[in-house]
């Protein structure tokens, strides 16, 4: 590192910018494929009807985060055309073509994914209120700021890149220790694998290793997230002292910070949250030039990053008090722009497994019940938890929560409806619809307590998850009622 050139950061910036160009390609092929049936004209919580309170009403209008369908009225084509468009800028920085000119067309290419995907997020109610939209808000943001490879990344834009993966896993770090009991005690990991919302092909394996090695892996996670962010500084002192080792420091911290986040991608689905906490880990590890270093950065240009730094600092006093608060809010943004948020996730970790089945039938006399299956959660006991993430499934997500004591949401009430209505745009969400297409005379939701198969049982029945049933949620429904 050199003064206001980060001349050793090239391969990091190319990694940053292209990784997080992917991302914003999959959260848009995502939004594209989920946000009509679920947020749409007819979704189950309809945009439109959020616009129109925001234009109505004073106070709804001040809560509503920006967006381009506050002054261009939104439509489901609207929306796929915006899908489209930040489909196809992403996949350009992907392949480097932007960031092979002026610093200026990576810029305008970052900013206009922000901007275009905060117009969804802003509109995306509860479907859309995980921490990991905040991140990629901002990580777009700050690769903006990257510059272009016919010159060497900013310094300060570099440390803005640190100090969010620091905020990131420090602050998740800190919601745990002042969380649940279990992440002190060192047990929280025995539930884990098993109640996150969403487990992957490895999770029931990963449940299924001995209290001892969940045990290491509370501890590994505590020291990864609350020591290691530390480290991820170190590179900054070699603009004073001279050698390679505050580098090195750098990319041990860095590498440390990828091998927690490649276990977390192999035993769940976290949407995107792993991938990006990877790609940003990067903006930590040094690579010397092997040719001739690119030019120096233009005053111009240098003028635009010490701006955006200048403001970063003003941004960022509010969650570096709420880092250390014992009141820490956990994914929030201080600003409208979702701009220096604060993260953190699992305070607490859920030891049981409840899950809302929902079936329907065809009879009248409210027999024959066949469980409607969706794409995620847990359903039937001999499939096997697929792998989905970095794709986000939104639904599949928000039903996990709702035998958490919050209630029957308005969402899930209008879903069980348009179950009731066979929508087909609805169905399209679900893995698998009992009734191929036709409308059930009745609907009904049961909980159920899911748990792991033991290695014998899954030997002796062929099952992957056990089973009971616990009560009737919703009481059989129809159109009628």
């Amino acid at each position: 590192m050199d003064g206001f050139a980060a001349v050793d950061f090239a391969l990091a910036r190319e990694v940053l910018q292209r990784g997080i160009a992917a991302l914003y390609v999959v959260a848009f092929l995502s939004t594209l494929n989920q946000f009509r049936p679920l947020l749409g004209e007819r979704g189950l919580l309809p945009a439109p009807a959020l616009l129109d309170r925001a234009r109505s009403s004073s106070r709804a209008a001040k809560a509503l985060r920006p967006t381009v369908f506050r002054w261009i009225r939104y439509t489901d084509r609207r929306l796929v055309a915006l899908c489209a468009g930040g489909i196809a800028v992403g996949l350009m920085l992907v392949v480097g073509l932007p960031q092979a000119g002026p610093p200026w067309a990576p810029m305008a290419c970052f900013l206009a994914l922000w901007l275009g995907y905060m117009s969804v997020v802003s509109i995306g109610q509860t479907f859309y209120g995980f921490g990991w939209e905040m991140l990629l808000l901002e990580a777009g943001f700050l690769a903006a700021f990257l510059g272009s490879q016919d010159q060497p990344p900013p310094t300060a834009i570099v440390v803005l890149f640190w100090w969010l993966v620091f905020r990131l896993e420090f602050g998740a770090g800190m919601i745990k220790i002042r969380g649940g009991r279990e992440w002190r005690d060192l047990t929280a990991l025995t539930y884990h694998h098993e109640t996150q919302p969403m487990p992957g092909p490895l999770s029931r394996q990963a449940h299924l290793l001995p209290r001892w090695f969940h045990r290491l892996e509370a501890i590994g996670n505590h020291i990864a997230q609350l020591v290691v962010p530390w480290l991820l500084f170190a590179p900054f002192l070699g603009l004073w002292l001279p050698g390679a080792v505050p580098q090195l420091v750098g990319a041990i911290a860095a590498a440390i910070v990828v091998a927690t986040q490649l276990w977390l991608v192999v035993t769940g689905n976290f949407a995107w949250l792993n991938i990006a906490t990877i790609v940003l880990a990067f903006s930590a590890i040094a690579v010397p030039p092997a040719g001739v270093p690119a030019a120096s950065i233009p005053v111009p240009w240098l003028v635009v990053t010490s701006g955006v730094t200048a403001l970063y600092l003003v941004l960022s006093w509010q969650p570096l008090r709420n880092l250390f608060s014992r009141h820490q809010l956990m994914n929030a943004s201080f600003n409208r722009w979702n701009l220096a948020n604060a993260y953190g996730a699992f305070g607490t970790v859920t030891k049981e497994r409840i899950e809302f089945v929902v079936e329907g039938t065809l009879d009248q006399d409210d027999a024959g019940w066949r469980e409607y299956g969706f794409r995620g959660k847990p359903g039937d006991v001999r499939r096997r938890p697929c792998q989905v993430a970095p794709y986000h499934l939104r639904l599949d997500w928000l039903m996990w929560f709702l035998p958490l004591g919050r209630g029957l949401d308005g969402w899930f009430l209008a879903l069980l409806l348009r179950l009731l209505e066979a929508d087909r745009a609805t169905l399209r969400l679900l893995a698998h619809d009992p009734f191929g297409g036709r409308p059930p005379r009745a609907v009904r939701v049961v909980s159920y307590r899911y748990r792991f198969a033991t290695r014998a049982e899954l030997r002796d029945t062929g099952v992957r998850w056990v089973r009971d049933r616990r009560r009737t949620v919703v009481p059989p429904s129809s159109l009628d009622a």
